[in-house]
């Protein structure tokens, strides 16, 4: 009678435990998570911050599970190598909640990060413009369900992978942050606001990177990212919105959209209550002009058009199946993979588009370290809009070297040493070399690099690789000593 008693009453002694523990987890991992309040970190907000009106209550997790790989390998191993790569294959899924009245924003990301650098690593630095324009607060971070703690410099996260990730082994990096839009478009607030009835992010989605500081005395890019063969977004807003973004529509209802896009190096979006849009399409690409009402949006649509049959012709196929092209609040135009920004005011609208058309190739196909090497971004990107539309001037500052970062070049003539310097000298060297086996070395530049990060230093080799001139010699060198 004693025996049979007390086995009943340990089961439910255990359930009950079960239960207490069941229930409590949930607050265990939350205090876990909670990093403390140093290096820019702090707690997390409550979700009345950030849920928009007539959303859900609850935030919505990304779903690893539709289509994304599981781990082949196990992932992380105690101990640590202090080293990190931008060598690995990232594949990232995020939600955003973002409330356009509040400029409140709140983002829960998922990156299956598999190790192809054949190296072992124990951190990501993963950047974000969130951290030094949005008030970035992060709310909980963890490596295979569990907890570590990153810290932040600059617009740089550093993510502690809790131990190592061998080469081969892949890991499921969660992250979740709030922030707040900025209001303005002046500095560099246009790259992350809710401004003139217009939302815009980009580099809002914790990318893995390097570290890259943020500040700069010109307009130059502060960003290096390598591609991702595949990245989904969910965007909750308090209100319907109509958006532009990096990718295509990939369904969703009522206030919940969702996109996806393959082999992209970033994901930008831009939205608007009142946003129509105009089409047309070149060569099997649609082409979708996003505006709001007194935008000349068919001038913008009738410069893609040109711009996306001119540079195709010479470049080689556009990668993507649509091109969009979204009025922003202000600022500066800019590029995204598929995506490129308009701002409100903007002049020279076919010089604009076909110079942002561009960086579908020299950024889009081919990426490049922005900061520190711009020439082979911004230059090559200027000269095949300039040669375009015959529009070749003059630089309105001296000659310049050529091979610095965006941080030595002044606001006055970084534009003119880079952009018009730059494309000129490229110009000057397809006349020298031939248009026929210049072109050619271009396209080859572009196979080679297909979807990942060169160099200056690559694209002049290619170049050279293509004449027999010696253009390391006779035109290279003076321009960019540090190579030579």
């Amino acid at each position: 009678m004693r025996l049979t008693w007390a086995l009943p009453r340990a089961a439910l002694l255990a359930i009950a435990l079960l239960l207490i523990l069941a229930t409590s987890f949930e607050l265990v991992l939350d205090a876990r998570s909670r990093p403390a309040e140093t290096g820019g970190i702090a707690e997390r907000p409550t979700m009345a911050e950030v849920t928009p009106t007539g959303a859900a209550a609850s935030f919505v997790t990304p779903d690893p599970g539709d289509g994304a790989a599981a781990p082949t390998v196990d992932a992380i191993r105690p101990g640590s190598v202090n080293a990190t790569s931008m060598n690995l294959t990232a594949e990232y899924l995020a939600t955003v909640t973002v409330n356009f009245g509040t400029r409140a924003l709140r983002v829960n990301e998922l990156i299956i990060a598999t190790n192809t650098s054949g190296k072992a690593i124990d951190r990501l630095e993963l950047n974000t413009v969130a951290a030094r324009l949005g008030g970035m607060r992060i709310v909980r971070a963890s490596v295979d369900d569990v907890a570590v703690h990153p810290t932040v410099t600059d617009q740089t996260i550093h993510f502690p992978l809790g131990g190592i990730l061998d080469p081969g082994a892949q890991a499921r990096v969660r992250l979740t942050y709030s922030a707040t839009l900025r209001s303005t478009t002046t500095g560099s607030n246009w790259l992350f606001t809710r401004a003139n009835g217009i939302l815009e992010m980009h580099r809002w989605l914790p990318w893995i990177s390097k570290p890259t500081p943020f500040n700069r005395p010109n307009h130059g890019d502060p960003f290096v990212t390598g591609v991702s063969p595949r990245v989904r977004v969910t965007i909750i807003s308090d209100r319907a919105i109509r958006w532009a973004t990096t990718g295509e529509p990939a369904g969703g209802s009522g206030l919940t959209r969702k996109f996806e896009a393959v082999n992209v190096r970033d994901f930008a979006l831009a939205g608007a209550p009142d946003y129509a849009v105009r089409s047309a399409t070149v060569g099997g690409v649609v082409i979708r002009v996003w505006s709001r009402r007194g935008f000349p949006a068919a001038t913008v649509l009738s410069a893609a058009k040109t711009a996306l049959s001119k540079e195709a012709a010479l470049l080689g196929p556009y990668p993507y199946p649509t091109y969009d092209l979204a009025q922003t609040a202000g600022g500066f135009g800019m590029e995204s993979p598929g995506l490129t920004w308009i701002p409100t005011g903007a002049g020279n609208l076919g010089y604009l588009v076909a110079h942002e058309t561009g960086h579908q190739w020299f950024y889009g196909i081919v990426g490049n370290d922005q900061a520190r090497q711009p020439f082979d971004d911004e230059a090559a990107t200027d000269f095949v809009a300039r040669y375009a539309l015959g529009l070749r001037r003059a630089s309105r500052c001296s000659t310049a070297r050529l091979d610095l970062t965006i941080y030595q070049y002044s606001s006055a003539c970084y534009y003119e040493d880079i952009y018009i310097q730059g494309g000129n000298l490229l110009d000057d060297t397809r006349k020298a070399m031939g248009s026929t086996a210049f072109w050619a070395a271009i396209r080859d530049y572009l196979a080679t690099y297909r979807f990942k990060i060169a160099t200056t230093q690559a694209l002049l080799r290619t170049l050279d690789d293509h004449t027999p001139l010696d253009l390391g010699a006779t035109r290279f060198r003076s321009r960019f000593p540090s190579y030579y």
